[in-house]
């Protein structure tokens, strides 16, 4: 006489294979940020659909600084990301600001985000970083200053 399994038992268990599959392939731990890259365009791009080209400029950098880049950021300081990982949202915060400036010179792209003071995600990123590092060392937890310390 077989045991039946709930579809939720079959749905984790193929879950739980997949992700010991994926480690046991990969020499590192490596996060993935498709889904914030996605989430971050869906948000840009219901700005710009609802706000257009009505707003000013500061107007609409001030909802996609507050709305957009941190969907883009949220979560990603707790996982060890690559250099191209690290990159790739300033690269999407370049690619923005030419489309709101309607420009293609990268120059005229660093100028309209120094006078905007817009921060690069990267820089961002670093910043909660060191702060992440920063509860880390001062939390009195034995279980995290054994993993992080």
């Amino acid at each position: 006489m077989s045991e039946q399994t709930s579809p939720s038992q079959k749905s984790f268990m193929s879950l739980f294979t997949q992700h010991v599959y994926v480690m046991q392939q990969s020499t590192k731990f490596k996060c993935s940020i498709d889904h914030a890259k996605r989430s971050f365009y869906r948000s840009a791009n219901a700005i710009f659909g609802r706000v257009g080209r009505i707003a000013s400029e500061d107007i609409t950098l001030q909802l996609i600084n507050t709305k957009c880049i941190s969907i883009l950021l949220y979560g990603l300081e707790a996982c060890p990301l690559l250099k191209s990982d690290i990159s790739f949202p300033d690269f999407i915060v370049n690619r923005l600001f030419m489309k709101l400036v309607k420009t293609n010179n990268i120059d005229v792209v660093k100028c309209c985000q120094g006078h905007f003071g817009f921060d690069h995600p990267s820089v961002s990123w670093s910043k909660r970083v060191k702060e992440l590092e920063a509860k880390f060392h001062s939390c009195n937890n034995l279980l995290c200053k054994i993993i992080y310390c």
